[in-house]
């Protein structure tokens, strides 16, 4: 493939994966899909799951719950005794309380109580910093409008009042500070946790235009974490809130059920922190928002032109970046670039109080960049071996071209040392038996011959065919797959090889000899980029070879050195032959013939074991017994050729006797 179609095709599939990627985080972000808000909210709540809880002292919750309905006898369908707030009041100013909040709706008198109802006016009056809240609601000709407290007690309220309503999304988890109505002709009414911050100065509140910055709540912890306590035990001093717990501290007072009367539908939300049916009462969400005034620790959300630019530079970078890598490597590096994603968003979050949409980035236009750049790739990926396999496929076994497809590098010149099980086969008396043949007839009887050998035998168990020279098979296992099983897969398919039905030529049968030899050696392509020789080379080679001959001096049909053994052992029937040394060699070669399968050794058995004991008379140069004992060998196997060979040597030995240090290895002076 040219230089210039790879380009063309590098900037088209980087190019379309980008366009995948925007467009899908853009629409995520703009047009307010369900997957689209549900990911933005993620991208709030995760961070808060990791970061260190905060325990917030400035302010006390005071809840109206069960146990305070049950000990005081309050009704759950009615207003309360507000004698019972008067003294809570009254106890709070005598401690100096910073401010005093209610999140209740005193909307009507109790007539069951009136006295109640003059005490908690005056207890208000008293107190100076009390701040009511209020019902944003709409009049019967539609205008907005508040539902305040009473006079009573509206008059003698430090603040005006404030509406309690809240912004929740629809998870029922409030993420937004709400401290003016959405409708624009109600930008006049405040919230009371603006109310309240405004009473004990808080910093934010001196321009009120600020009220219509947008924040975002910065929970401090899961619910509770803002010190609370039970309404009847805030009354008096008690083990609980000794004299003094309420000093210069804003108190809120309301309850986890509906703020008007607390016997209405319950006023409970989520929070980031709850899991599936919690809720938290509305009061702490509240007490939340205010407390994120006073500190100035609310959470910011990006500005939109900063979050257009982000989810386009991500795209941008994930659909163009990961079209450029292979599936395994664009995984790695995507789950890499979620990770670095998901610990910026956090650090903005915790240290910066900062957030942005990043779920969108990490759930939807990383896997949607990560989908195209596999799809893109492995269509990319599937011309490129087809072309390479019909190229490769004039010079390799099928073999080969599987695995040159998928690893390019084994198409350039250069070799490692890998430990191979090499195979040598060779068809005895093949010169004579093919002489005279018609060269047609004799292509097509070697034609058989192959295609038996490598289907049937050597493919057959995984093995890489290097080359035939004429009428020989040069093979190898272990590469270029690595097989922990080599040594047996070898011997299996020499096995195969040699029980494999007779085959004839010129009216003769042909017998395949076989020699194997485990050990390392410099394996792969040795040829071109233009033309591809795949094979081995090293002494290990030519000592598989020599196998193959020693074959004819033996009378045998499979020999195996004890490099291989090793790996066999236990695993299929050999009988060891002895040391050799080979022309060429140095060093003396253990040997071993190759049997069969597990189930010829109780068949064998007893030639094998008299065989050995032939020839450890042998190694120790007891030549007399040694001869008894390969003759005895003979009577049970008449022809078998290593027995014949031993008896030989030992005639040799007669006429020229080993030298002193010999140690019982048999030399062959030729191939």
């Amino acid at each position: 493939m040219s230089q210039k179609n790879t380009t063309r095709q590098t900037w088209l599939g980087g190019g379309l994966g980008a366009l995948l990627a925007v467009t899908l985080g853009v629409g995520l972000l703009v047009f307010h899909l369900t997957l689209g808000e549900k990911l933005i909210y993620l991208s709030y709540d995760l961070p808060f799951l990791h970061r260190p809880i905060t325990k917030p002292n400035e302010a006390v919750l005071i809840y109206m719950d069960d146990d305070s309905h049950r000990e005081l006898q309050q009704p759950y369908d009615g207003p309360w005794d507000r004698g019972l707030f008067a003294q809570l009041v009254e106890r709070l100013t005598a401690e100096q309380a910073k401010a005093v909040v209610f999140d209740i709706l005193f909307s009507g008198p109790n007539l069951h109580h009136p006295d109640g109802d003059e005490r908690f006016a005056r207890a208000i009056k008293a107190n100076g910093k009390v701040v009511l809240g209020a019902d944003y609601t709409f009049t019967a000709d539609g205008s907005p409008t508040l539902i305040r407290a009473i006079d009573l007690f509206y008059d003698a309220a430090a603040s005006a009042l404030g509406f309690v309503q809240v912004r929740a999304d629809q998870d029922f988890i409030m993420r937004r500070h709400l401290h003016v109505p959405l409708e624009k002709e109600a930008d006049s009414y405040s919230s009371y946790t603006w109310e309240a911050a405004t009473l004990v100065g808080a910093s934010v509140t001196s321009d009120p235009k600020n009220r219509f910055t947008e924040r975002w709540l910065n929970y401090y912890g899961p619910p509770g974490i803002i010190p609370n306590v039970s309404f009847h035990r805030a009354l008096a001093t008690n083990a609980h809130y000794p004299a003094g717990a309420f000093s210069n501290k804003v108190v809120f007072i309301g309850g986890s059920l509906k703020t008007k009367f607390s016997g209405e539908r319950k006023d409970e939300y989520r929070t980031p922190y709850t899991k599936g049916g919690q809720f938290s009462p509305a009061l702490d969400a509240q007490a939340t928002q205010f407390l994120n005034l006073i500190r100035a620790d609310w959470l910011n959300r990006f500005p939109a032109p900063a979050e257009w630019i982000v989810i386009v530079l991500a795209g941008i970078l994930f659909g163009f970046g990961l079209s450029q890598f292979r599936p395994l490597t664009a995984s790695g590096i995507a789950i890499l670039g979620g990770l670095v994603i998901t610990v910026i968003a956090h650090l903005l979050f915790w240290k910066f109080r900062l957030w942005f949409p990043w779920m969108i980035i990490i759930a939807t236009q990383v896997p949607i960049a990560l989908l195209w750049s596999v799809v893109f790739n492995s269509v990319q990926l599937y011309v490129q071996n087809k072309l390479y396999e019909q190229t490769l496929s004039f010079y390799l076994s099928p073999k080969l071209v599987k695995k040159f497809s998928s690893d390019k590098e084994l198409l350039k010149p250069g070799a490692k040392k890998e430990t191979l099980t090499i195979l040598f086969s060779d068809i005895a008396s093949f010169t004579s038996i093919s002489e005279g043949m018609d060269s047609d007839e004799l292509a097509l009887h070697m034609n058989k011959y192959f295609e038996s050998a490598v289907t049937q035998c050597i493919h057959h168990t995984d093995g890489t065919i290097v080359k035939y020279i004429g009428d020989a098979i040069f093979s190898f296992w272990n590469a270029p797959d690595l097989q922990a099983d080599h040594q047996l897969r070898a011997c299996e398919a020499a096995l195969r090889f040699r029980d494999q039905p007779p085959q004839y030529m010129n009216g003769q049968q042909l017998i395949t000899r076989i020699g194997l030899h485990t050990g390392v050696a410099n394996v792969g392509n040795f040829g071109s980029t233009v033309r591809v020789d795949y094979t081995a080379l090293g002494e290990n080679i030519n000592l598989a070879s020599r196998m193959e001959g020693l074959n004819k001096y033996l009378g045998t049909e499979v020999l195996i050195t004890g490099e291989t053994q090793a790996g066999i052992d236990g695993l299929l029937v050999s009988r060891a032959l002895g040391k050799f040394r080979l022309k060429g060699f140095e060093r003396s070669v253990d040997v071993y013939q190759l049997v069969g399968p597990p189930d010829k050794a109780e068949t064998s058995r007893p030639m094998r074991e008299a065989f050995a004991e032939a020839l450890k008379l042998f190694q120790t140069g007891d030549f007399v017994p040694a001869e008894t004992a390969f003759r005895r060998v003979l009577e049970t196997t008449p022809q078998d050729g290593p027995a014949i060979f031993f008896l030989h040597q030992i005639e040799h030995f007669r006429a020229e006797p080993p030298p002193a240090q010999w140690n019982g290895e048999v030399e062959l002076k030729e191939k």
